[in-house]
């Protein structure tokens, strides 16, 4: 059932506050995510190079542990690393095969560090802990079952939209900026480990920022501050190009605080609080698009690591996404949309229960005008799901 309604409340831009969170890739919730995704996409590569089919998984519970370091200015040495643990089931032996799972999981995970974190030794500063095991009977049989396209492995509901909101695009894109490799290749003192939380009051933007610095490269509390001060400069000459704001204010660590040594800094050895001071977990990061929007509805799902033919936790909260943007793309005088899923467990992933746009218009444009190019984008989308999980499972879609 597809259903087309008004959106009855105001314009997320028409909000006095609005809240937006990013957390970066060295975050311990962001690592979390981001791996165990880089594990169901290498397992659903094998399982597709073995049988032509992505069998049964779901690689969403993983918890990271914090490890110890001891820093110092200039320097500083692991004591005790990280660990992560990658848990819940995926399918180990089909037609008499036996797939290498846990050698495969491993593997992703220490190249996915290995590509993304600077500084942290996959072999080294990471422990690995495999709690994976074979998925009920019931479950695993969906993938047994004929058919192109699988049914629901669960019932499930989910929630995208766009477009994004100036604060929204502000908050995302500081932090890729801060994260990018034109700058982390002028300022390879800053760690990836990156927080950003911004606050709108009316046009009035504030952004607090969270960024460590390699204490490798900091020889001392002065030239720390020093550092501090010219990348605090970066930003607000980045930010400039945001004019939709009549104010931008950025603070910086704003723990720091000067005469108390490597108390008053935030130093990391490896870029990531992850080595001492801050445990990760799937689900608590950014959501699919990126962010953390206060303003906006979101759902409850863990998308990162499901499978991504049958596990609607994942395919339909990108996918909704989607949805809302070719709505948005397709048809004139719409300023936002939200485009609820809701599935089934069994029902096949290409026929929700309900499907679901509500629609801000803009002055002048009525629902009757627009109602069936809606569905018709609804149509088509869940028309060539097959296209869109295969697409999924290459990692093709970012999830966090």
């Amino acid at each position: 059932m597809t259903i087309v309604e008004t959106f009855k409340g105001k314009s997320v831009v028409d909000h006095r506050v609005e809240i937006v969170e990013r957390k970066g890739r060295g975050h311990p919730d962001f690592m979390c995510d981001s791996i165990m995704e880089a594990i169901s996409i290498a397992l659903s590569k094998e399982y597709l190079r073995e049988f032509g089919t992505i069998l049964h998984h779901n690689i969403d519970k993983g918890l990271l542990a914090a490890g110890k370091t001891k820093k110092t200015f200039g320097g500083g040495r692991v004591i005790k690393p990280m660990e992560l643990t990658i848990g819940d089931r995926a399918t180990f032996i089909a037609d008499g095969k036996r797939i290498p799972v846990n050698d495969i999981a491993i593997e992703a995970a220490r190249e996915w560090i290995k590509k993304t974190l600077r500084f942290v030794d996959p072999e080294k500063h990471v422990k690995y802990r495999i709690v994976l095991a074979p998925g009920s009977e019931e479950l695993t049989d969906i993938f047994q079952r004929p058919g192109e396209v699988r049914g629901a492995n669960d019932t499930s509901a989910a929630v995208g939209y766009h477009p994004l909101s100036p604060t929204e695009h502000v908050v995302l894109e500081l932090e890729r900026y801060l994260n990018s490799m034109q700058f982390k290749n002028r300022y390879p003192d800053t760690g990836e480990d990156i927080k950003v939380m911004g606050l709108r009051k009316g046009k009035e933007l504030d952004l607090t920022v969270a960024m460590p610095f390699i204490s490798t490269y900091i020889r001392s509390e002065s030239e720390y501050f020093d550092r501090k001060d010219i990348i605090y400069k970066e930003m607000n000459r980045f930010l400039r190009k945001y004019r939709e704001f009549s104010n931008i204010d950025v603070h910086f660590n704003t723990l720091d605080k000067r005469r108390r040594g490597l108390g008053g800094v935030y130093l990391s050895l490896l870029g990531t609080s992850a080595e001492d001071a801050d445990s990760g977990q799937v689900g608590r990061g950014n959501r699919v698009n990126g962010l953390i929007s206060m303003n906006r509805p979101m759902g409850t799902e863990a998308a990162a690591g499901k499978n991504p033919v049958s596990h609607v936790g994942k395919i339909y909260n990108v996918l909704a996404h989607e949805i809302a943007k070719n709505i948005y793309d397709e048809i004139e005088g719409i300023r936002e949309v939200y485009v609820l899923l809701l599935s089934r467990i069994g029902t096949p992933i290409d026929n929700p229960q309900m499907a679901s746009a509500q629609v801000l218009l803009e002055k002048g444009r009525r629902l009757g005008d627009i109602s069936k190019d809606i569905k018709r984008i609804f149509e088509k989308e869940l028309s060539q799901i097959s296209r869109f999980c295969s697409k999924l499972s290459r990692g093709e879609y970012s999830i966090c």
